[in-house]
């Protein structure tokens, strides 16, 4: 493979919109990220007020991208660990430089066609929004240098809703969309169990720190009113039909 092009979301498809992947490469490099050495200070500040507002918060360590690209398909990027203090503080920050956010969805869809999706509890940083059961890529995710961000879905997904995605059908297609310089990456996993079942094994799944309020069915793509993470929109107008994700 050729050496990769970073190009900082330049020419990328529309925020918003869901487009296919053909290939995924994210290297994690030693050493510092030139974003927490700039800001480790307003950072640390930052982390101070959010925890005493949320005491349940932990300052573990994520994979944080510094600079991404997209070359005909093929998504390329180049992180560092960080504290998790350093991507909040970044994430609160209106222009929002120097580093991009890129996570992975898991979509869960039950045999009768519904999405599978959590409610997040109100001990967490984002109580109350709806989303797949995911987390941010951690240090146990990397792989021989690279994220691998399949671990990452059966990791995050059996932790938190006891599901094991190895059970399911797997559609090979990765998709990608961004927003406001979050990258989202999204694999359809398809379940022989009804939502009911679903939900009803994701709410007997013993969550001793209370990290998700309950488990959610969505059955259609009307989004008025409902509390969704701004990630779940591209997938769920492009699952249901919006001609303008076709």
């Amino acid at each position: 493979m050729s050496a990769p092009v970073f190009d900082d979301l330049n020419g990328w498809p529309p925020e918003g919109k869901l487009f296919a992947l053909k290939s995924l490469s994210l290297a994690v490099k030693p050493g510092d990220h030139p974003y927490h050495l700039a800001h480790a200070a307003q950072a640390a500040e930052n982390w101070a007020a959010e925890l005493a507002a949320k005491p349940a918060l932990f300052d573990g360590r994520i994979v944080f991208q510094h600079r991404v690209g997209l070359n005909d398909g093929h998504l390329s990027g180049e992180a560092y660990v960080v504290p998790y203090s350093t991507f909040l503080y970044w994430r609160k920050q209106q222009a929002r430089q120097g580093a991009v956010h890129l996570f992975a969805f898991a979509v869960l869809i039950s045999s009768d066609g519904a999405l599978i999706a959590i409610r997040m509890g109100g001990k967490t940083l984002n109580g109350g929004q709806i989303y797949f059961a995911a987390g941010s890529l951690e240090p146990a995710d990397v792989v021989d240098g690279f994220c691998d961000i399949d671990f990452n879905m059966r990791r995050e997904v059996l932790e938190e809703t006891g599901i094991d995605l190895n059970a399911a059908t797997v559609d090979p297609t990765l998709y990608a969309s961004h927003t406001a310089r979050n990258v989202t990456l999204y694999r359809l996993f398809r379940f022989e169990q009804t939502a009911d079942e679903m939900v009803a094994a994701i709410r007997a799944h013993h969550d001793e720190d209370e990290e998700i309020d309950d488990a959610v069915a969505i059955r259609s793509g009307d989004v008025t009113g409902v509390r969704y993470a701004t990630a779940m929109l591209p997938l769920i107008a492009w699952y249901f039909g919006d001609p303008q994700n076709d």
